[in-house]
């Protein structure tokens, strides 16, 4: 009798779709790894789109309506294991920058019919609905990182993935460190490896696409960033972006706005 193969679910939430793009170009991994498993729903890719069970679940996207966050806890359901992919699941994504402002306000600028709208208030990663067997960070999402994790959980093993900080990406490729040789602006020394060191490798700052290293000392960052003739606003906006809902660039961007504004912490 044949091995019944794995089945695995893409699914995608309030996102861009850039993560499940990152799977869709590992083309002739992508090709082995339909043999290894069967896919079951992931409608980016195919028209087959089968219901749970599922043995693994890959969740791209945040929380942002009260149909997501229902169809997330049936998914939740019917998945064995579901593994975050992307910062938006991760950490609440780009949109998350909402997550500080009027939503009520910003929707009647922006939308002619704002009643029409069913939005939460707060864009928050998929953890903080339903338990989660992995997080993949990354905007997007490394392909080689990606697949790792996906053979790793179909194994039962922990996915090899570094705990380090992007300095050390840098100097294990022989970058020269654009924050002391060129005094930009990087967030380097607090985001997660993963990345390969794209940015310094192009003579650019680290914008943070991984989100926060795990001992990640975000205010002694901003600090040096202050020191060295960097506003307040600036160094806000460095630490709200991709991933401003992680608490601790969440947290150093709200202590550089009240640093700015004489607001109370």
């Amino acid at each position: 009798m044949p091995t019944r193969r794995p089945r695995l679910a893409v699914v995608k939430f309030a996102s861009c779709d850039g993560c499940q793009l990152s799977l869709l170009d590992c083309e002739d991994e992508l090709l082995a790894l339909a043999d290894a498993v069967q896919i079951a729903f992931f409608p980016e890719a195919s028209s087959t789109m089968l219901r749970g069970p599922y043995d693994l679940a890959l969740v791209e996207g945040s929380i942002s309506t009260r149909g997501d966050a229902a169809r997330l806890a049936q998914l939740r359901a019917s998945a064995r294991r579901l593994v975050t992919i992307g910062a938006c699941a991760t950490s609440g994504g780009i949109q998350a920058l909402r997550n500080t402002r009027d939503v009520a306000g910003l929707a009647s600028v922006v939308y002619p019919r704002p009643d029409f709208l069913d939005v939460l208030d707060r864009s928050t990663p998929i953890r903080a609905h339903v338990s989660v067997e992995y997080e993949l960070r990354g905007c997007p999402v490394s392909k080689a990182a990606l697949l790792e994790v996906v053979a790793a959980v179909l194994a039962d093993r922990k996915p090899r993935i570094p705990d380090t900080a992007v300095c050390a990406e840098c100097k294990q490729r022989g970058i020269v460190c654009v924050a002391v040789a060129e005094g930009q602006a990087c967030l380097g020394p607090v985001t997660q490896a993963g990345c390969g060191a794209i940015c310094p490798a192009f003579a650019r700052g680290c914008y943070g696409c991984f989100g926060p290293y795990a001992s990640a000392n975000t205010a002694a960052l901003a600090d040096h960033l202050r020191a060295h003739g960097r506003s307040a606003r600036d160094t806000e906006h460095l630490f709200a972006t991709f991933n401003a809902g992680a608490p601790a660039f969440a947290a150093e961007a709200e202590r550089q706005r009240a640093a700015r504004t004489g607001a109370p912490t």
